[in-house]
């Protein structure tokens, strides 16, 4: 019942745009306004943007990312784990290892993994879904939302 409620909500998306109703210069929009669509959907889900290439080519700069709220004891090798390192920034990276009482996780594109072990104290969430966005334009309404959205990041490891 729940993926045919949240695929009819994102073909009624798609076409809004292919009708002409979402601006193609909107991407980011139209990216944002999906994943609000889907987040909406069910509770423990939320909406971030990414910042970054770790993750490349699953997802890059100005991705929208639905966020689901788990246990950590749910964790699995292959899940995109969102957490928050010791810096205390927000990252998104692939959880590659079990290590002690946590997971070990790396960004696709790095040679090394992060030095935050991730538990059930920093664990923010599983990336559920994302929404590609063709990126940041100069002032306009797309930048507006985005300064409201979370941002999470997909970088070199620290």
């Amino acid at each position: 019942m729940l993926a045919s409620a949240v695929l009819c909500t994102l073909a009624a998306a798609s076409q809004a745009r292919a009708a002409g109703w979402v601006g193609s210069g909107e991407s980011w929009d139209a990216a944002l306004s999906d994943a609000q669509a889907v987040a909406s959907q069910r509770p423990g889900l939320s909406v971030m943007r990414a910042t970054g290439e770790s993750m490349l080519p699953y997802f890059g700069e100005d991705a929208v990312l639905v966020v689901k709220k788990i246990d950590a004891a749910r964790l699995r090798v292959g899940m995109i784990a969102v957490y928050v390192n010791r810096f205390g920034e927000k990252v998104a990276h692939r959880v590659v290892a079990r290590v002690g009482d946590g997971w070990e996780v790396r960004g696709y594109n790095n040679d090394r993994s992060d030095s935050t072990v991730v538990n059930a104290g920093n664990l923010l969430g599983i990336v559920y879904a994302t929404f590609a966005s063709t990126g940041r334009q100069a002032g306009g309404i797309a930048s507006l939302g985005r300064s409201a959205v979370e941002t999470v990041y997909a970088a070199p490891a620290k």
